[in-house]
């Protein structure tokens, strides 16, 4: 029997169809999500499923599409609200950090925002500054957000199952690279087999992609493709790099990574975020606290420089992550 295979894009949209069919408290709305489908293509096909009352399509205002979504959160509705762009963020600001994310804490628990807030990331494809950030270590960073950052489209619609079907408030961040768009450098990660029936993944459990002796590679998203390719490189010289994929950030875990670092004796942090105060940072500070004895070498980074990304291809290119960069950095790692 031939697997079905589907893309990423085409996973997540399954998995919020299959929730809108099972409960009726869940509906979807953002910019260009209906009859467009989203730009990147997350919500193709809800309209015509389920019609315009439960697939709203909103004016070009963050504040006040992701504001409804809390409010109707709050009283029993599940709402998945998309921002285009993660970089659009900051005209939404106060109804992500202090509404969305707060509001469960300062009702003593009486008042649940069971919402999905899904977002576009990354660049590699030459859009500038205010629209190929990641951000999500910025949101992993404020406390009451649960973070989810997919890679592959398994996990994307299992994740995004377990999202839905959540309590709290979480944050779906999808990277444009893995969406499987015809428009953007092609990626045969971005295709893979996806079963028909509806799944979930546990937040919490990242997936170790391949195993390895000599260092750990931990990365999310698009960085786990390339660390995958990286790793394939490295084999070729005699180096043997596990990857683990964490798939979310909050929660985190810190067991998986621990015991890959207590085996491989040195670890990569490959991030697509910025350098500093992210990601990168606090992965390497859980291996310092809870490993620091094991470590054969102090722990590397790898990550975006602390610049707004250009627009420029080849200077996008210098400062996001790339293959060869990886397999350098890990070649420095096991010599040193």
């Amino acid at each position: 029997m031939t697997e079905r295979l589907l893309t990423t894009s085409k996973a997540i949209a399954e998995a919020i169809a299959q929730e809108m069919e099972r409960d009726d408290s869940v509906f979807v709305m953002g910019e260009d999500i209906g009859a467009y489908g989203g730009i990147f293509g997350a919500t193709e096909g809800l309209l015509q499923k389920f019609g315009p009352e439960r697939v709203m399509d909103t004016p070009i205002s963050e504040m006040g599409f992701i504001g409804a979504a809390v409010g109707a959160a709050t009283e029993g509705m599940r709402p998945i609200v998309e921002l285009m762009f993660v970089d659009f963020f900051g005209a939404a600001m106060d109804q992500i950090y202090n509404q969305m994310a707060k509001i469960p804490y300062m009702s003593g628990g009486n008042t649940k925002v069971p919402m999905v807030l899904m977002t576009a990331i990354g660049g590699s494809y030459s859009d500038a500054a205010q629209h190929s950030q990641c951000l999500y270590g910025l949101f992993a960073h404020t406390p009451g957000i649960k973070i989810v950052v997919p890679s592959s489209p398994y996990d994307a619609k299992g994740l995004m199952t377990q999202a839905i079907r959540d309590d709290s408030p979480v944050m779906f961040f999808f990277h444009k690279g893995v969406q499987g768009l015809g428009w953007m450098t092609p990626n045969p990660r971005a295709t893979a087999h996806v079963p028909e029936e509806s799944y979930t993944i546990p937040f919490g459990q990242a997936d170790v992609k391949r195993q390895g002796q000599d260092l750990t590679i931990l990365t999310v998203s698009l960085m786990v493709h390339r660390s995958l390719d990286a790793a394939e490189k490295l084999a070729e010289q005699g180096i043997s790099a596990e990857v683990i994929d964490l798939r979310t950030l909050v929660p985190l875990d810190r067991e998986t990574i621990v015991n890959s670092v207590k085996k491989t004796h040195r670890v990569l942090v490959v991030d697509e975020d910025y350098l500093s105060y992210g990601m990168s940072g606090e992965l390497t500070a859980i291996v310092a606290e809870e490993a620091l004895d094991y470590l054969d070498a102090a722990p590397k980074r790898l990550a975006v420089p602390d610049v707004p990304i250009p627009y420029s291809r080849p200077m996008e290119k210098y400062v996001i992550p790339t293959v060869d960069r990886i397999v350098a950095t890990a070649k420095e790692l096991v010599e040193s």
